[in-house]
């Protein structure tokens, strides 16, 4: 009998570590697997993520900041810049826990024209300028298009992006060479109907993400009529 290959010892730790960080998502409700899922696009997958929660626990969301800002510690980081709420709040996290102690910034999303655009408010100008050195931060990372622009916009100011830190990237997502850290690099397949292997089988399709989306509505309040 042969042995058993060495599997390289990166790796290994590579492999350790993500799932810790899964584990940490299953706890916070915001990673499903094993399962039959129907998605918004009318895909079927057996894992899915919830934006909304990767966030929701503040003791989980600073190690992970931590661990984020640890891997970039070596490099000089002035600012750190996101968009969206939950990678915000992760920012947060990795600026306090980053050496070079940098500000915290972030740009807006919105549409033009029908394309996607990011921008950076007014107030934060004078604070990414030209030699600035920028850590950027996303939670979820599962096409590029947001990144790509952040780039684009801290590069259109003269600043310099060193890296790229995010709780998951889809392993297929380049991002034009930059450093990026991760900690889960993972694609999860998705089908159509007619291809799922797991209709084949006769698995229980679960509908819930998708009537949830379709039949809650947020929890809001309106300043009464004076």
């Amino acid at each position: 009998m042969s042995a058993a290959p060495n599997k390289d010892p990166a790796a290994v730790e590579t492999e350790v570590r993500e799932k810790i960080h899964l584990e940490i998502l299953k706890r916070t409700g915001a990673y499903h697997s094993n399962d039959h899922i129907l998605l918004p696009s009318g895909q079927h997958t057996s894992e899915y993520i919830e934006k909304t929660l990767v966030t929701t626990e503040p003791s989980f969301t600073e190690g992970l900041g931590a661990v984020i800002a640890n891997h970039f510690a070596p490099w000089p980081v002035d600012a750190v810049m996101s968009t969206g709420p939950a990678a915000l709040i992760l920012s947060h996290c990795v600026a306090r826990a980053h050496p070079s102690r940098p500000v915290l910034v972030y740009g807006t999303k919105g549409l033009s024209g029908g394309k996607r655009r990011v921008s950076l408010p007014v107030e934060f100008q004078r604070l990414i300028r030209p030699g600035t050195h920028v850590l950027l931060i996303e939670d979820l990372v599962s096409t590029g298009t947001t990144l790509n622009l952040l780039i684009s916009l801290v590069e259109q100011l003269g600043a310099h992006v060193v890296g790229i830190g995010c709780l998951w990237r889809r392993t297929s997502v380049e991002l034009n060479d930059r450093p990026v850290f991760s900690l889960v690099s993972r694609d999860f397949p998705t089908y159509s109907p007619d291809e799922c292997p797991y209709c084949r089988k006769g698995v229980a399709l679960n509908e819930e993400f998708v009537r949830r989306r379709a039949h809650r509505r947020p929890s809001s309040v309106q300043e009464p009529k004076s």
